[in-house]
């Protein structure tokens, strides 16, 4: 087994360690306006009910969307549509419609008017769950209450943040003995 020499390292920077989960687009809506916001870090916190835990900075325009509505929609972007993921990550949406901008196509979601993306892999329609935490940290708790999965790839190329403008594509799949 291999060992590892180590160094410090800035405690600032241990999420780019923890961040394994993908990059993914979250959709919003609130009284006609709309946006779209990349994010690299989530949480489950539940299976069942699904919870979902973020943080959201309060300066983002989609917190205030997100915040006042009460819901949300997850999207998971695949590799073939990366550069789009980050460039909607660079931009407002206080000043862009990101759908238009972006050339994404908005869905009518089934439990939530935050629109769904078609281009996505995977869209999770979201609720919050818990307000406790958003005030004091920015942090929501989104409940799942519908999901929608494209049927294949089974393991789609999903974007990962890694810090410093890196990222990685989920890699291979390897089965491992569950140790029973």
């Amino acid at each position: 087994m291999k060992k590892f020499k180590k160094k410090d390292y800035p405690v600032s920077d241990v999420r780019r360690f923890l961040e394994p989960g993908p990059t993914v687009l979250v959709s919003s809506a609130y009284k006609g306006e709309q946006n779209i916001m990349t994010m690299g870090w989530h949480t489950i916190l539940e299976f069942t009910p699904s919870l979902i835990g973020c943080m959201i900075t309060s300066a983002n325009y989609s917190f205030g969307l997100i915040d006042k509505s009460g819901e949300c929609v997850i999207n998971i972007p695949t590799r073939d549509i990366s550069k789009t993921v980050v460039s909607i990550g660079n931009c407002s949406g206080a000043d862009t419609d990101k759908f238009k901008k972006f050339r994404l196509t908005a869905q009518q979601a089934e439990k939530v008017k935050a629109p769904l993306i078609e281009e996505c892999f995977a869209n999770f329609e979201c609720r919050i769950h818990d307000r406790k935490l958003i005030k004091t940290y920015n942090f929501f708790i989104f409940e799942v209450v519908k999901a929608h999965v494209a049927p294949s790839p089974k393991y789609p190329e999903t974007i990962h943040y890694r810090g410093n403008s890196i990222f990685m594509v989920s890699g291979k799949n390897i089965r491992l003995p569950s140790g029973k």
